[in-house]
């Protein structure tokens, strides 16, 4: 685990924010930043995103999109936020893998509570919504494998609010019913290269499929 954070100027995210945000450690590890991204640098962020009109999940070299998400992208994959991340939750992730990608649309049938594969070791979503309004689409920490209401805490996916989470057989989660627009940006260090590899090519022939064929949008999924 690093003991001091690499110097680099990041412009777009706030890291005093992650570490002062409180971790939560029963029953599993978690934090929620609100304005991760900051605030005079949200818009920008926004506008840039990447057009997604079918859900699922897309690696970013699927996607096209503006110079402001792609700075963001930069520096959520520089030495300083995966060092803070390992101050967080005090392990090391060090050659550990790091993939993203990126959801644009919620199904009905998404948010259904899981904990994640055991391949993954850290989870972190970072939401670039307007303020939402919804009452479903709202993750869920939860306590229980089959009860979406016994819930530590529900966490709005805001613009700019970063939630993230130490996978373990307990760290369950899940949401409401929420159908339409809802962007996230999903992060997760695996634990090798060969889970990267079949993680992108299942999530790249995913979009594939849903893309020549739009009753496959109609499939179940996880979604966070």
């Amino acid at each position: 685990m690093s003991s001091a954070p690499t110097r680099i100027d990041l412009q777009l995210v706030d890291l005093r924010a992650l570490e002062a945000a409180p971790l939560n450690r029963e029953p599993f590890q978690f934090v929620v930043v609100k304005d991760f991204v900051r605030p005079e640098a949200l818009p920008a962020v926004m506008e840039a995103f990447p057009p997604i009109d079918r859900p699922g999940s897309f690696p970013l070299e699927r996607l096209r999109y503006g110079e402001a998400f792609a700075r963001l992208v930069a520096e959520l994959e520089s030495p300083a936020f995966r060092e803070a991340v390992e101050r967080k939750f005090e392990l090391d992730l060090s050659g550990r893998p790091f993939m993203i990608t990126v959801r644009g649309q919620c199904r009905a049938r998404d948010g259904q509570i899981h904990t994640d594969s055991r391949t993954k070791i850290v989870t972190a979503l970072l939401y670039l919504n307007p303020p939402w309004t919804a009452p479903g689409g709202r993750l869920r920490m939860l306590r229980s494998a089959d009860d979406l209401e016994d819930v530590i805490t529900e966490v709005p996916p805001d613009g700019g609010t970063l939630l993230m989470f130490r996978r373990s057989d307990n760290s369950y989660h899940g949401h409401l019913p929420y159908e339409g627009p809802r962007r996230t940006l999903q992060m997760n260090w695996v634990t090798d290269q060969a889970v990267l590899e079949r993680e992108l090519k299942r999530h790249s022939l995913s979009s594939w499929v849903k893309a020549l064929n739009p009753f496959a949008r109609r499939a179940a999924g996880g979604g966070a």
